[in-house]
């Protein structure tokens, strides 16, 4: 067994040098998370604080200056305004979208994804779902700390270039679908890649120097987006619509909400707070989105706290990622909140809560709490498949017991699902999205005959 001298920086060997044990006593370890126990108004917490600018006013002084191009959220993208923090304007589009999608989700949470273009359908709502993207390389960034701001930067608006530009393939101007992001560390390292765009021109400099090699720039202009928009905002905005085509009531259904720390901590100015949303003292997204659908919104002591995720803990310390998943999270959502379900909005959050409470067993902790994204609870409210479409096979907590509580039988579910399992393997499928529209250049790519056909 490797002792604290052998192995020098002991426990807190995986973070650097700068990380060393507080040695507290067992009071002022309680001391110090006594405020996080409280029922805290964030928005005075965060407003209390030395106001910041809104990065937007700097952004529209270089575009007069001639030195960038805006992405507008256009009135074809049947824009809805919302407030943040401060009360400033954020204007959401609900139509004609560019899917930005999350890694984490598409390999972890399949129903994830699956969800949002479900909802979309079902609403009847334009979008485009192309291959021609990336990650946006923040898990690297945050994980080890070898990225850099100049790559991430670029990555970041190479896929909203791509986004405006993705139009032309379908015969339609540039700038028709606007980026909506799905992966909330996407979502927070855009908004900080773009402050930093907006502060810096030795940034855009350098960063102007990448996308002019890779043809990234329009009239010389690096492109930036008016808003960077999460999937959670589109689903705020659009949740009183998402109401209207509810199936199932869930006004017996006693939801928690995990606000993921890269949505609402990062950038804190732009999140949306909303006055008929817990008072306005809490992130709106979700939440708002919970109430509208009837639910039983439960408050619980530790909602204030990360996942346990970390980036950088679920690599070097991944027993601290679980304990404190199962231990300041689910066990308190499960004994204090008495909740039926946990409600996220983030890929690394919903993996975390859901799959780490496996562990738990094998110390007598068993805290069996279904976890999923808010936008796989709207689509099974509106009726969605439990297992073709939200997928909740994919998830490790159960969820079996909460279906049975909203009305769903999970077992003919089952079997249905089971059923078009083997129609697939006689190549029969069923897909959300015309394959052919993913993509929009390359190998595969076929130019579509007339803009009628393209929309088909």
């Amino acid at each position: 067994m490797t002792t604290d001298k052998e192995n020098k920086g002991g426990a807190y060997s995986g973070f650097g040098a700068d990380w060393k044990p507080s040695s507290l006593s067992a009071d002022e370890a309680r001391r110090a998370t006594d405020w996080v126990e409280q029922k805290i108004d964030k928005r005075a917490l965060l407003t209390g604080k030395e106001r910041k600018e809104d990065v937007r006013d700097h952004m529209w002084e270089l575009e007069r200056e001639g030195e960038i191009l805006v992405h507008r959220v256009g009135d074809h993208n049947d824009p809805v305004m919302a407030k943040t923090l401060y009360g400033w304007d954020k204007k959401i589009p609900t139509n004609n979208l560019w899917h930005h999608k999350s890694c984490g989700q598409c390999g972890n949470i399949p129903g994830y994804p699956s969800s949002v273009l479900w909802i979309m359908n079902e609403m009847g709502q334009s979008y485009l779902d192309e291959t021609d993207q990336t990650s946006c390389t923040a898990w690297n960034y945050h994980g080890s700390g070898i990225g850099n701001v100049v790559s991430l930067a670029a990555v970041f608006l190479r896929n909203f270039h791509q986004a405006y530009v993705s139009a032309k393939a379908l015969g339609l101007p540039e700038g028709t679908f606007y980026p909506l992001v799905h992966c909330g560390t996407s979502f927070g390292n855009y908004k900080e890649m773009r402050i930093f765009l907006m502060e810096s021109a030795e940034l855009r400099q350098e960063v102007k120097a990448i996308l002019g090699k890779l043809g990234r720039l329009v009239d010389g202009k690096l492109l930036i987006p008016e808003e960077i928009v999460h999937y959670s905002e589109w689903l705020h905005v659009m949740r009183h619509r998402i109401a209207d085509r509810q199936q199932i009531d869930l006004s017996n259904i006693r939801t928690t909400v995990h606000p993921a720390c890269h949505v609402y901590k990062m950038v804190p100015e732009d999140v949306i707070y909303d006055d008929t949303v817990l008072d306005g003292n809490r992130v709106a997204v979700t939440t708002g989105l919970l109430q509208s659908l009837g639910t039983q919104v439960i408050d619980y002591s530790t909602w204030y706290d990360c996942c346990g995720f970390g980036f950088r803990h679920i690599i070097g310390e991944r027993e601290f990622t679980r304990s404190f998943a199962i231990d300041r999270k689910i066990k308190v959502a499960v004994e204090e909140a008495r909740s039926d379900v946990m409600i996220g909005h983030d890929t690394g959050c919903i993996t975390t809560l859901d799959k780490n409470q496996w562990i738990g067993k094998a110390v007598d902790k068993v805290y069996a709490l279904p976890v999923m994204a808010d936008c796989q609870f709207a689509a099974l409210a509106m009726g969605a498949h439990p297992y073709k479409l939200a997928q909740l096979h994919w998830h490790a907590s159960p969820f079996e017991g909460l279906l049975e509580k909203m009305g769903i039988d999970w077992e003919k579910a089952k079997a249905e699902f089971e059923g078009y399992l083997e129609e697939v393997k006689q190549g029969r499928i069923e897909t959300l999205y015309d394959p052919k529209r993913a993509i929009t250049s390359g190998p595969g790519y076929v130019k579509p005959k007339t803009l009628a056909g393209a929309e088909k």
